[in-house]
C-alpha cells in the first residue's frame, strides 16, 4: 500500500539524517549499503528505493554509491521486479550524482540474509506483522475466527503473543549481526492501539472475512472443519510488546516509535483500481492480494474464491456505510545498532 509506505517518509527522512550528522565515520562517501526486508514486487517497490536516493543527495556528504539489497520470499517476483527496475530513471544507473548498484536478497527475514557488520541501514514496510509460522497449539480452538477476536479464547491470544515475541526478537538478533555499530534500522508494520486485543476490534477486515467463510459453511460451499481449523500468520503487536521486545533483545536503541492511522480506502491507493469500484470492493481486492495464496493452500479447490471476496466485498461495504473512519493502525519505529564490543 503506497499510503503506508509514505507514512514511514518522515522517521525515515530524520534517521537518514541523523545519519549524516552523527556517523559520517561509516565513509558513506565511498559505498553505503541499504537493504530493503520484505520488498515484493510491485512499483511501491521503486518509490522506496527512489525516495532513499532522494533523501541521500540531500546530505552533505552523501555517498558517491550505494549497494541496495531486495529481500524477500524466494517465490517473490524478482524478475518482474528488475524489469520495472530497468525501466525506472530513478533508480538505474546515476541519479543526483549518486551511483545506485541493486541486487536480490532471496530468504526469510527471519533467517540469517547477509555477513556480519555488512549494512548501514535497513528498512521494512508492510511486512513484520507477518509471523514466521501460525502459532503452535491452536489447533481449532479458534472455531470460527481466523485471527485474535473479540471471542477468542486467551490461550489464542497468548499463541499469537508468544509467536511475535519469538520472531520479532529473532528478526532483532540476525540484523544487529547484519547491521553495523551505530547503523540505523526504520519498520513500519500493522499494530493496536490496546494492549488488550479483546477490548477492541481493531483487525475488524479479519473479523469480516471470518464472518463471510462462515456464511459460505452455512451454504454449505466451505466445510466446517477447515474454517475452524484456519488461521492466518499476522500479529499486530502493541506498544507494549515492541518495547519488551527491543529492550530484551538487547542489539539496539529504540529511538523513536511513532502511530499512524490508515484509512481502509486510502485516496493515494485508489487510482490502482477501476472507477467504478465501490470502497468495498477495493478494500477486498486489497485483502485478496495477500491472503488468497493462503485460502487456495488451506481449503484447496474446494473453495470459490471469486465468491468468497464478491461476498466480502459487500460487508465491507456495509460496514464502511457505518463507519466511514475505519483505519488500520500501524507502528513506526526507528532504531540505532548500539556500538559494537
Amino acid at each position: 500500500m503506497k499510503v503506508v509506505i509514505t507514512k514511514t517518509w518522515p522517521a525515515l527522512d530524520e534517521t537518514l539524517k541523523e545519519m549524516f550528522i552523527k556517523t559520517y565515520e561509516y565513509e558513506f562517501s565511498k559505498c553505503m549499503k541499504i537493504a530493503d526486508l520484505g520488498c515484493s514486487s510491485g512499483p511501491n517497490t521503486l518509490l522506496v528505493i527512489s525516495h532513499i536516493i532522494e533523501q541521500l543527495s540531500k546530505q552533505e556528504h552523501a555517498p558517491r554509491e550505494i549497494q541496495v539489497f531486495l529481500n524477500d520470499l524466494p517465490d517473490n517476483d524478482f524478475n518482474n521486479l528488475f524489469k520495472l527496475m530497468s525501466t525506472n530513471t530513478n533508480t538505474n544507473t546515476k541519479n543526483n550524482n549518486i551511483e545506485c548498484y541493486i541486487y536480490g536478497a532471496p530468504g526469510s527475514f527471519y533467517g540469517r540474509l547477509f555477513p556480519n557488520n555488512t549494512l548501514h541501514f535497513a528498512y521494512s514496510s508492510t511486512s513484520i506483522h507477518w509471523l514466521s509460522q501460525i502459532p503452535q497449539g491452536l489447533e481449532k480452538n479458534n472455531k470460527e475466527n481466523i485471527y485474535i477476536a473479540t471471542t477468542s479464547p486467551p490461550h489464542v491470544f497468548e499463541a499469537y503473543s508468544k509467536q511475535f515475541e519469538r520472531d520479532f526478537t529473532t528478526f532483532l538478533k540476525l540484523r544487529g549481526e547484519e547491521i553495523r555499530g551505530g547503523g540505523r534500522m526504520v519498520l513500519g508494520f500493522l499494530g493496536r492501539s490496546v494492549a488488550d486485543p479483546t477490548s477492541k476490534d481493531e483487525f475488524k477486515p479479519y473479523t469480516l472475512l471470518s464472518e463471510t467463510l462462515s456464511d459460505m459453511v452455512s451454504e454449505g460451499l466451505v466445510k466446517e472443519d477447515d474454517l475452524h481449523s484456519f488461521n492466518i500468520p499476522i500479529y499486530g503487536p502493541s506498544v507494549q510488546e515492541i518495547d519488551a521486545a527491543v529492550e530484551s533483545e538487547g542489539s539496539f536503541n529504540l529511538d523513536k516509535m511513532e502511530f499512524v492511522f490508515v484509512p481502509w480506502v486510502a485516496k493515494e491507493d485508489c487510482n490502482n483500481y477501476e472507477k467504478t469500484d465501490t470502497s468495498g470492493k477495493i478494500v477486498a481486492k486489497c485483502v485478496r492480494a495477500f491472503l488468497e495464496p493462503l485460502l487456495v493452500v488451506h481449503f484447496g479447490s474446494s473453495i470459490n474464491v471469486d465468491r468468497v471476496f464478491d461476498v466480502y466485498a459487500e460487508k465491507v461495504e456495509d460496514h464502511l456505510s457505518v463507519d466511514e473512519s475505519s483505519s488500520y493502525f500501524f507502528h513506526v519505529i526507528s532504531l540505532t545498532r548500539k556500538t559494537k564490543t
